[in-house]
């Protein structure tokens, strides 16, 4: 039996600005099991950091409002406790690496400093052996432990992004969240720091949700695949059942989009369209407005849930409910147009 380490259900958050309603996470429904990466993926402005924040007790209230679901982690719903209980876990049982780690290091204290601040928090532990573990954490991070008393300043941004890493892993977490942990690095420094954590989570036996928009990272690092768009998870399922065998319209367009070295062609594939506006969503399929394969339903009512038969593979999508004429779609022809 799969032991469950995280599984959020129905999921809605929203943020009340003067503008108007944003509906930021519009029934999110996901799961991680324990040792298990998940890689989450999306366009700009899809809702993946919001939920990320959501696991991490961290949305800012005001503007921003959990109205419905449940996170639970460990078989406790996180909605339903108390603040000091949150600080806790934050940090201790669940980290997060934050997408820049210009801002997400404090200019004045000294990169050691910053690590045993959180052991010295979470683990009752003295000052003095605080700084030691927090030393040893650098070199976990193949930082020379005489850098230790060095500012964020004087590191490059991919050392920058391995003190963000041994801040998150300081604690010997059980969930790790990365949120575009490699988005401000070369490639170069990309790799290594990929290489890195995928080391550092076999060592620690850390269950991981990547959240990324490239899928050359997701095939690298992660077990299993959820695709999300306006809010919503359309597909997840293995990473085999994601690259071979996508399902829903707006999977398929964003595989198609990636450059085929073995193809001549003059211009990249693109998915027609923009992501809709978070403050006025389709009434139906939020992919609806974008897809070729759209009917009227599609405009109209929302998608439920779908399970592939004989796959752990889930589509939101009509064409899998049989409510539409489309019975199949055909990837080649939306790859080739």
């Amino acid at each position: 039996m799969e032991n469950k380490l995280l599984e959020i259900k129905n999921l809605e958050i929203k943020f009340h600005t003067d503008d108007g309603i944003v509906h930021a996470v519009n029934g999110l429904d996901l799961s991680l099991n324990a040792g298990e990466t998940l890689g989450l993926v999306g366009e700009t402005g899809a809702g993946k950091t919001t939920t990320a924040l959501a696991v991490m007790g961290l949305i800012d209230s005001p503007p921003g409002r959990i109205h419905n679901g449940e996170i639970i982690y460990k078989g406790r719903n996180l909605l339903e406790i108390k603040e000091n209980e949150y600080l806790n876990i934050r940090g201790k049982e669940i980290s997060m690496i934050f997408q820049d780690p210009m801002t997400a290091l404090n200019p004045v204290m000294t990169v050691v400093d910053q690590i045993a601040e959180v052991i010295e928090n979470h683990q009752n532990v003295s000052a003095k052996e605080a700084e030691s573990r927090a030393i040893e954490m650098l070199k976990v991070v193949r930082i020379p432990p005489e850098r230790a008393n060095e500012y964020p300043h004087q590191f490059s941004g991919g050392m920058k992004q391995r003190v963000v890493i041994a801040i998150a892993l300081a604690c010997n977490p059980n969930l790790l969240i990365a949120d575009e942990p490699t988005t401000a690095l070369d490639v170069t420094i990309q790799a290594q720091v990929l290489e890195m954590m995928k080391d550092l989570r076999r060592q620690f036996n850390t269950s991981m949700i990547m959240i990324t928009h490239d899928f050359g990272i997701v095939a690298e690092t992660c077990d299993r695949v959820a695709i999300m768009y306006a809010g919503e998870i359309v597909e997840s399922g293995t990473l085999k059942d994601i690259f071979k065998n996508a399902k829903h319209p707006y999977t398929i367009g964003l595989f198609a989009a990636i450059p085929n070295l073995e193809r001549d062609t003059e211009f990249l594939y693109q998915i027609e369209g923009l992501m809709p506006d978070p403050m006025d969503l389709p009434a139906g399929c939020p992919f609806s407005p974008r897809c070729t394969y759209a009917e009227k339903l599609c405009h109209t009512q929302k998608p439920v849930r779908t399970g592939i038969p004989g796959e752990d593979h889930f589509v939101k999508c009509h064409i899998y409910t049989d409510s539409l004429k489309t019975k199949e779609i055909r990837k080649e022809e939306q790859r080739d147009e």
